[in-house]
């Protein structure tokens, strides 16, 4: 089979940048991502690519060079099903927040719907992709939904679970580690498979293109989220125990990174991980395991939130405690609200859960994010009902420019690592504050020694 149309329900950070990346190397294959929130298509259709929805470096001049041409992004989803020959499925797969499993397993509901509506449409036979972040033998649920509530067609089911980091999406679409693709060993499933093989062969090596079944697929996207949030959590345990001994949590972390076992990645001390998947994605093993009756492993999976947990509430006890134990009608101010740099997503931001507990001591918080909007910010604090939605407009106010948003401060935080951020004139951004001046860098990228000469009291994770 050759693959000429495809189409994407959902826009949102993975369906976005992926077929546009798609839509991009394969000039020869109609590309149509479809969403139903039309303020959203609309973004991404906006002349300036520059305000597309999404921000990721390069992804801008990917969407200006491919759209028109053969990517297309519309709110016509029946129409888009209808025409395509491959189905992504691209949309939000939350923690649920009711009924069994409320708090680790993922919501289905906008998965099932996606299925329902593809079996109603669909009048030839189609090959639905998995793209979203899915519980194991969702596979399943999907087949079962085509199978019995559509027009007779045969329906192939496939596993493509995405493995981006946002802030680094276009390069992870453009030289990924593996192409993951689980389906049925049946001689339609191998027929499948090998459509979307080739696809994705147009521009990544067939060495790195891995085949495996359906269920092996869904499971390895959790087990890798897993394993990278559990390497974040162990170095912020460890940072802990430096800090109470005298060692230097980046010294450890050098050491151990180099060796050849371990490796260096992910070992950054900060003030917690944060994104949309990681969370979600631990909760949702730690629901499986729970639902096999594996106790054990599901304690030791759910240890790794609970670290993770910690460490924020651990950053926002430590400027109140340094703050001589009150920030009560002191300004605070955050430097970056995206949970890391070179994104404008917030979803599980450290800062979200920082200003929360501040906010709760009476802080007056001032953001500066290149990003990130306030309004957004306080759709970030409101969506956690710790207090009225009058309250967390009373006490954030963000700013356009650092400077100005470190004027008159009793401490600055940083909670995203912006490039920008270690190139700042740091004289100038003390010159101004509230003497003491407190810095607190929850994420570990200035140099201790330099500000401390400048004259802050410095306070980094793990030193």
């Amino acid at each position: 089979m050759k693959i000429t149309k495809i189409c994407c329900i959902g826009a949102g950070y993975v369906g976005g940048p992926t077929m546009a990346v798609i839509a991009q190397k394969c000039p020869n294959i109609q590309v149509t991502v479809v969403d139903l929130n039309e303020q959203r298509i609309k973004d991404w259709n906006d002349p300036d690519t520059n305000n597309i929805p999404i921000y990721e470096p390069g992804l801008s001049e990917i969407v200006a060079e491919a759209r028109g041409r053969n990517l297309f992004f519309s709110t016509e989803v029946e129409k888009a099903i209808d025409e395509a020959q491959v189905i992504f499925i691209s949309v939000n797969t939350p923690t649920k927040t009711y009924g069994k499993g409320k708090g680790m397993a993922a919501d289905l509901k906008y998965i099932e719907l996606c299925a329902r509506q593809i079996a109603k449409v669909a009048k030839e036979n189609k090959i639905v992709v998995e793209k979203s972040t899915l519980p194991v033998r969702t596979a399943e649920a999907i087949k079962s939904i085509l199978d019995n509530t559509g027009n007779g067609v045969q329906f192939q089911i496939l596993s493509n679970p995405e493995f981006l980091a946002e802030g680094t999406a276009v390069t992870d679409l453009l030289n990924p580690d593996r192409i993951l693709i689980g389906g049925d060993s049946t001689p339609e499933g191998e027929e499948a498979i090998n459509a979307l093989v080739d696809v994705y062969a147009n521009w990544v090596s067939r060495d790195k293109i891995l085949t495996t079944n359906v269920w092996s697929s869904e499971l390895s996207k959790l087990t890798a989220n897993a394993f990278l949030a559990q390497r974040i959590s162990s170095i912020n345990a460890m940072s802990e125990l430096c800090e109470k001994t005298g060692a230097d949590v980046s010294e450890v972390a050098k050491a151990i990174g180099m060796d050849s076992r371990i490796g260096s990645k992910f070992l950054k001390a900060s003030v917690g991980f944060g994104g949309s998947c990681f969370q979600k994605d631990i909760l949702n093993l730690v629901y499986i395991a729970k639902s096999y009756g594996l106790t054990e492993v599901a304690d030791y999976w759910e240890q790794v939130i609970i670290m993770n947990d910690y460490q924020k509430r651990r950053f926002s006890n430590k400027i109140v405690q340094t703050l001589y134990n009150t920030v009560a009608d002191k300004k605070i101010t955050f430097l970056g609200w995206a949970f890391k740099k070179d994104t404008n997503d917030t979803r599980e931001s450290a800062a979200i859960y920082v200003a929360d507990d501040l906010i709760n001591e009476q802080a007056t918080i001032a953001v500066f994010d290149p990003k990130v909007s306030r309004d957004k910010m306080l759709n970030d604090l409101n969506y956690l009902q710790t207090r009225s939605v009058e309250d967390n407009n009373s006490k954030v106010v963000a700013f356009n420019d650092a400077y100005d948003a470190c004027k008159g401060a009793h401490a600055v935080a940083i909670l995203t690592e912006w490039d920008e951020f270690t190139a700042y004139d740091w004289q100038e951004i003390y010159d101004s504050m509230h003497k003491p001046a407190f810095l607190f860098d929850g994420r570990n990228i200035l140099n201790s020694k330099e500000m401390e000469s400048i004259g802050f009291i410095y306070k980094g994770i793990g030193s």
